[in-house]
């Protein structure tokens, strides 16, 4: 049998690497192709480094572009890669452009296609990731859910794959590559503050919005405690565009950084107070038994339901004034998880390759 992992992103790399590593174990013949959706060092190639993983077999060197311009070339590349390495099964992961182009490609190409983590809906149309998470799971053949909310999801839109419960791989990546990020990462020698919270934002219908831009400013520099920004390059120029990274570098309450690799950001979402976020994965990591954080979710709705009901996320929207009443209110309370947290025990990977072989 032979596999193929395809990754684009950050979040996709992090979260196949556990996969990887057990292919790696059970000497099961693989190849990875990247498509560089993320192409710079410190979104991409930084994470393989850290997390011990062999260099993609191929590169499609996809970039950047519009939502249809990137799906339409990741496509195109990703069926004459496939072309050349003719496996029996194409593993995805996530809701990315490039995961939507892998499985069109695969599906077209009569390829079994296997979807990790499965069966993730947010109900927002605006979200591109949205269409693309549904659509994957609709062409897969064997869809791994990463909780059985998710697999209740699946087998209610009748999706034609196998599905099976695993965990999310997260999980496994937070427990797995924990101990190295805190023996090696020294990022916390370059933070000014003692005690801070963690910021991240991204999503297109967040950082394409200059209103909403202009929220995210107010509430990291009214932040009862000091904010950690790392900022993503596209959210930089959008902010730069709007007119408001002055105003962001300005703010004695605010740390901007660059984009971190896996172990710095591993260790100050271990070290934060609380997260703010539009990200999706960051709410999977802070339940992790090595982080166990509460993460404040700048957006209207999650495709992560089971997070806020097991108390570590909580969606609380883009407004300034409502966000900061709320971190306020949170830091006067003696916050303390309740709940394991409901995305697995770190064994997913294995529960995934079995599946599969």
């Amino acid at each position: 049998m032979t596999i193929c992992v395809v990754v684009g992103t950050r979040p996709e790399i992090v979260k196949m690497a556990p996969v990887i590593h057990e292919l790696k174990t059970r000497k099961i013949d693989f190849a990875i192709i990247h498509s560089g959706q993320h192409y710079n060092h410190e979104l991409s190639e930084i994470f393989f480094e850290e997390l011990d993983l062999p260099s993609p077999d191929i590169n499609l060197e996809t970039g950047g572009g519009t939502q249809a311009e990137q799906t339409a070339t990741a496509l195109v590349r990703l069926e004459s890669a496939l072309q050349k390495l003719s496996p029996d099964l194409v593993l995805v992961e996530g809701d990315t452009n490039t995961v939507l182009a892998a499985a069109l490609a695969a599906a077209k190409m009569n390829i079994s296609v296997g979807h990790v983590e499965a069966g993730l809906r947010s109900y927002d149309t605006r979200m591109p990731e949205e269409h693309n998470r549904r659509l994957t799971d609709h062409l897969s053949t064997h869809l791994f859910a990463p909780t059985p909310r998710a697999a209740s999801t699946l087998n209610r839109e009748a999706c034609w794959g196998k599905v099976y419960v695993t965990g999310n791989t997260v999980i496994d990546a937070c427990l797995l590559f924990g101990p190295k990020a805190e023996r090696t990462s020294s990022i916390l020698k370059e933070i000014p503050f003692g005690q801070f919270a963690l910021a991240t934002t991204h999503r297109a219908e967040n950082v394409d919005n200059p209103d909403t831009l202009s929220q995210f400013c107010e509430i990291f520099a009214k932040c009862p405690i000091p904010v950690v920004y790392p900022v993503h390059p596209r959210t930089r120029e959008r902010y730069r565009s709007s007119g408001l990274e002055s105003a962001l570098q300005h703010s004695g309450n605010i740390a901007l950084i660059p984009p971190l690799g896996y172990f710095d950001f591993m260790t100050l979402l271990a070290k934060c107070r609380f997260v703010l976020t539009d990200s999706g994965g960051i709410q999977e990591e802070v339940t992790a038994p090595n982080i166990m954080k509460k993460a404040f979710v700048l957006r209207n709705n999650t495709e992560r339901p089971e997070a806020v009901e097991a108390g570590y996320a909580e969606v609380i929207g883009t407004n300034a004034v409502t966000v900061l009443k709320r971190l306020n209110e949170f830091l006067r309370e003696k916050w303390n998880p309740q709940k394991p947290g409901p995305f697995g025990d770190g064994h997913s990977a294995r529960r995934i390759v079995e599946a599969v072989v």
